[in-house]
């Protein structure tokens, strides 16, 4: 079993993306799924922890492809004061994927959920159906699965627009709209390939990836973000 205090490995993730730099690390290049022999590709079923955790989705020493508001928007960012994550709001998509904590897969017939150890927060993944109209803006937005061989394609789009694409303070509007592609490479290896795409925020459509690590003997660890010392003030 882990033995790990959740909101030191948080200080210490968050210390490391600014003490480094904007963009710190760069992020993994996506990877090309391939079918597992074992058969067992479409099972993600499991604990999964991130390979290598990189805070920032861009490498040092290159920029954003910001929107004149884009750019706005993440200077007058102070990630210590504006983050939504301190005031216990939920992640979002891509960065409840690339949170420093695991995540559990549970796979029922038309529904993917994906429960993040950091807030306890809940994804479902919809295989039964497609994108409902008029949705609700919400954090995580409306996600929709379908298969392509052993990969798993999902498109989320209907974002609040509220919080950050990434763990330095990546901004994006409600126009963002995610496509990855998941995949089970080997046993022990899932791979989620991202494609954010946000015309109000980005000039182009740009890519990053996260490689996940199979961790069979572990278990979700309760999380409690309640009475946060830090107050969540919005962005004008």
């Amino acid at each position: 079993m882990r033995n790990r205090l959740m909101f030191s490995i948080f200080a210490a993730s968050l210390a490391a993306a600014l003490s480094a730099g904007l963009f710190a690390q760069s992020a993994n290049p996506p990877s090309d799924a391939k079918p597992d022999p074992a058969g067992i590709s479409r099972d993600f079923t499991g604990v999964w922890q991130y390979d290598h955790f990189h805070p920032a989705l861009f490498p040092r020493g290159t920029t954003p492809p910001f929107t004149p508001w884009a750019e706005a928007r993440f200077k007058a960012t102070d990630i210590k004061v504006n983050d939504p994550n301190l005031g216990c709001l939920p992640h979002g998509v891509p960065r409840m994927m690339m949170a420093p904590t695991p995540i559990q897969i549970f796979q029922e017939p038309g529904t993917i959920l994906i429960e993040q150890e950091s807030l306890n927060e809940v994804r479902q993944i919809h295989l039964n159906r497609g994108h409902l109209k008029d949705l609700d803006q919400t954090y995580n937005g409306d996600s929709v699965g379908t298969w392509e061989g052993n990969t798993l394609v999902v498109d989320t789009v209907g974002f609040n627009g509220i919080t950050m694409l990434d763990h330095v303070g990546l901004p994006h509007s409600e126009q963002l709209h995610v496509v990855e592609r998941i995949a089970r490479v080997d046993h022990d290896t899932l791979v989620d390939n991202f494609t954010i795409e946000d015309p109000k925020a980005y000039t182009k459509t740009w890519t990053t990836s996260q490689t996940f690590k199979f961790h069979p003997d572990w278990e979700l660890q309760e999380f409690v973000c309640d009475r946060n010392q830090y107050a969540y003030h919005p962005l004008p």
